[in-house]
């Protein structure tokens, strides 16, 4: 990033939350920019049931209920508004 994010208030955006260590790594990479007003969190889906951390997005797309060895994938096609969310027995390629 080329600009301070001090005193700014900041959405963080990800697709897909589950043990919330994408959040905070992207969290402390922010803080080497500044020091923002406020942090929120913007997430399309919540998996809930994994938190490692203790990391609670403020908006929230869809929230699933999956089990550790079940996978997420979030689909988009280009030109599209809609995406799709499908839950995995098997890791996507």
């Amino acid at each position: 990033m080329d600009f301070l994010v001090e005193n700014r208030h900041v959405i963080l955006v990800d697709d897909v939350l589950f043990t919330g260590r994408t959040i905070r790594a992207g969290m402390d990479a922010l803080l080497a920019h500044g020091r923002p007003k406020s942090v929120q969190l913007l997430v399309l889906v919540d998996r809930r049931f994994q938190r490692e951390l203790p990391i609670e997005p403020q908006y929230v797309g869809k929230t699933i209920d999956s089990i550790d060895c079940e996978y997420v994938q979030v689909t988009q096609e280009e030109g599209s508004d809609q995406c799709r969310v499908m839950l995995l027995n098997e890791k996507p390629e």
